[in-house]
């Protein structure tokens, strides 16, 4: 569940099938008798044919038979449909009615953006440019959250270094555990100037670890520094050694990162 704000609306999207569907009731809530605005769109003979014809190109379950009687009767004096009715007797899934705390009437984003059309074409407007944004920031989590696995799976064959050059066999395992916690404490001196220690000490309000709250930036570079310890290891360096190096390496590219994200950003403006 997340949520947009839209002028001083606030609307909840939820996620069906890796689909965004976004919540009809939720656009009307702040307009006086709202809610009977979506079964009044919902009569809407061209709401119908709309409705029909992405159902038809997205959902091979449409039962196509009883749309056709239900677009006949559409646009009539007589006729009447309600959301539940719709979904039950068309096996429609792009409007979906939910129940509990987040309950009401969800639509997917075509059909949502169709439906803030028919309120206002100016709400729809701004109801899109939310949407955009949530995504743009949605997909810059996704990057961040990509390098931290990336870092991670650095720190698998860092470890593996570690464990073949530098624990003794006979090492019991506390003791390689703070082998471990030591030659992370490394790249962590290398790349943030403190140990995990410092940072949770510095900062005991905030949650995980300092690697957790990193910029992706400095995650990209950890992840490289991890790979060049484990080669460093591997030649046979010192601790110390890895130390001045890995800190060279680390103010090397976090200049050139942070350039290449300066120019992007006077590029971007």
């Amino acid at each position: 569940m997340t949520k947009i704000i839209v002028g001083n609306t606030e609307i909840s999207i939820v996620s069906v099938n890796e689909k965004d569907y976004i919540s009809l009731t939720d656009m009307v809530k702040n307009i006086e008798n709202g809610l009977s605005l979506i079964e009044k769109w919902l009569r809407n003979k061209n709401t119908i044919e709309f409705l029909g014809i992405w159902e038809e190109m997205y959902n091979p379950d449409f039962n196509s038979l009883e749309f056709g009687g239900i677009r006949n009767e559409a646009g009539t004096n007589r006729f009447l449909l309600s959301v539940k009715q719709w979904i039950e007797e068309t096996k429609a899934v792009g409007i979906i009615a939910k129940t509990g705390r987040y309950g009401g009437t969800y639509a997917h984003k075509d059909i949502a953006f169709e439906f803030a059309s028919w309120v206002s074409p100016q709400f729809k407007l701004y109801l899109i440019r939310e949407y955009q944004r949530l995504k743009t920031e949605e997909q810059k989590q996704l990057g961040w959250s990509a390098k931290r696995e990336l870092a991670k799976i650095n720190y698998h064959i860092h470890t593996s270094a570690v464990s073949h050059n530098l624990i003794p066999p006979r090492l019991t395992a506390a003791q390689k555990s703070f082998v471990y916690a030591d030659e992370a404490d490394l790249l962590n001196v290398a790349m943030f100037g403190k140990t995990a220690k410092q940072w949770r000490d510095e900062h005991p309000d905030l949650s995980g670890n300092i690697r957790d709250h990193a910029t992706i930036n400095q995650l990209i570079c950890l992840s490289n520094m991890e790979n060049l310890n484990a080669v460093f290891i591997n030649d046979g360096l010192s601790q110390s050694e890895r130390l001045e190096k890995l800190n060279q390496i680390a103010i090397q590219q976090m200049k050139v990162l942070e350039n290449i994200e300066e120019r992007r950003f006077l590029t971007d403006k």
